[in-house]
């Protein structure tokens, strides 16, 4: 056995051979559940509302089924079946970003929708031949595919790329990048500048560690990530998405839910479990030991009005619908509905399909 510590978390023991990961999960929120008909009973029918934790949710056979990749930040993910992740998040996950060309600062599909019709395909290397990142477009764009090097070291930071740039996410400029250039025919910053209709460029993140902000539970965390917008990855259960695309269609019609989740779980019978997971692991055994390493809280995500199949803004899907019931569940950001949770791996590993999830603690953070 061995021993991990983290600034500003208590030393944890650690047991290799089962536990793959540690996610750090949470919300600094008021408990969401399923409201209780009467003691021992639960309906979900009804949008989430404060509660006690007192037995909504079965935690005994939840499990990951699904795993969702995103290279490029805002463009359209891709579910595997396995995924290697490190402390930034996972391999690959949001690794590329789209930045303005004239303040260095990431575009999003808050700004440009239909960045989330962009498809950007990992295609792993072998003996014979690098790997690759290949980007392709609607047809109806009339803009080409283009591939860049999919794996970059120090060399090719100098043979591969045009320029070393310091990247601006959120006002904060402090994200090295590298602008990267096609393998073939025209540059990605040329054939994306064309598609999003503004001077942009494609840029990949360099080796200069990036900290994530801390958190009011955790004000000492110690955590990296690449161009993810605050935290490594993203969780939410199948049960939610279910819950609020019923809410969105009696709202307004549709069911459409425009949340990039890495991770979705299902198994708990009721909505919203990862609003009040506050101790958590993921492993592929159901059985594990009471004294292993666990995952505690770190927030709430906001959602941008933008379907992901169309790329098509909408002013009430899903805000409209969510905020009928789903805001103020994050004080820092109390005007703001909420869905999902972010998190961040205190270890590499291999998630995989199937593995169970483990809820060790759940609660009022």
């Amino acid at each position: 056995m061995t021993e991990i510590t983290l600034e500003g978390f208590s030393r944890v023991p650690i047991i290799e051979a089962l536990i793959p990961a540690f996610l750090f999960l949470a919300p600094f929120v008021y408990l969401v559940a399923c409201k209780s008909k009467s003691a021992g009973s639960t309906s979900c029918d009804a949008p989430a509302t404060q509660n006690s934790v007192t037995g909504e949710f079965d935690t005994s056979n939840i499990r990951v089924t699904k795993i969702l990749i995103h290279p490029i930040k805002s463009c359209r993910g891709t579910s595997v079946q396995q995924a290697r992740y490190t402390l930034e998040g996972f391999e690959y996950d949001r690794k590329w970003c789209i930045i303005d060309a004239r303040n260095n600062s990431v575009v999003t599909a808050r700004q440009f929708s239909k960045m989330v019709l962009i498809y950007p395909r990992i295609v792993l290397g072998s003996s014979l031949e690098p790997g690759r990142l290949e980007v392709s477009f609607p047809k109806s764009s009339g803009c080409e595919p283009f591939s860049v090097p999919l794996n970059l070291g120090e060399e090719d930071l100098t043979m591969c790329l045009i320029i070393r740039v310091e990247v601006s996410l959120w006002s904060k400029k402090d994200i090295d990048g590298y602008i990267c250039e096609s393998l073939s025919g025209r540059s990605p910053s040329t054939i994306l500048s064309e598609y999003l209709e503004r001077p942009v460029h494609l840029v990949f993140k360099g080796p200069r560690p990036r900290v994530c902000p801390p958190t009011r539970r955790f004000p000492k965390l110690d955590a990296l990530s690449h161009f993810q917008d605050a935290y490594p990855f993203l969780i939410i259960s199948e049960e939610s998405v279910a819950a609020v695309q019923r809410e969105v269609r009696e709202m307004v019609g549709s069911q459409g839910v425009g949340f990039r989740p890495n991770i979705v779980i299902k198994g708990a019978g009721a909505p919203f479990i990862e609003d009040i997971v506050t101790e958590m692991t993921i492993a592929s055994e159901k059985q594990i030991a009471d004294h292993e390493p666990v995952a505690r809280a770190l927030g709430l995500q906001v959602l941008p009005n933008v379907d992901t199949m169309t790329g098509v803004r909408d002013n009430a899907v899903p805000f409209k619908a969510l905020m009928k019931f789903r805001k103020g569940l994050d004080p820092a950001r109390a005007s703001l509905p909420c869905l999902g949770c972010n998190g961040v791996f205190t270890r590499e590993g291999v998630m995989k399909v199937g593995d169970w999830v483990h809820v060790k603690q759940t609660g009022l953070v």
